[in-house]
């Protein structure tokens, strides 16, 4: 099991920016596929990005080109940063870490979640 503690998030302005870190401890996870994932009210749980332990990445196409996913292995934490927010943004956000089994992605542990709120 990997811990990760989240911390960021937040009440932002539509249009406005938030940066979220997930920092991993007694665990290292340089070797693990990382991930952002969100649940909004009364809407199913949804993948945000991914990042493998080769740094490609992968995003929902509703953030594409707004959010970016990023590791710092030395520091064994990732970043989800938010820019041009809207109110579909509006979720909890979870990172998780974890492994390809059978080609499926299976977590090996998950933060704390961290409040992201869009309004004006």
């Amino acid at each position: 099991q990997v811990e990760l503690v989240q911390s960021g998030g937040g009440l932002v302005q539509p249009g406005g920016s938030l940066r979220l870190s997930c920092a991993a401890s007694g665990t290292d996870i340089s070797m693990y596929t990382l991930g952002w994932e969100r649940q909004a009210p009364e809407k199913q749980r949804e993948l945000v990005a991914r990042i493998n332990d080769g740094g490609i990445t992968n995003y929902a196409d509703s953030v594409k080109g707004r959010f970016t996913i990023s590791r710092n292995n030395a520091e064994n934490t990732l970043y989800l940063q938010m820019n041009n927010l809207n109110s579909e943004d509006t979720a909890l956000y979870f990172c998780n870490a974890g492994t390809y089994v059978g080609g499926v992605f299976v977590a090996r542990g998950w933060g704390q979640g961290s409040q992201v709120t869009v309004s004006s």
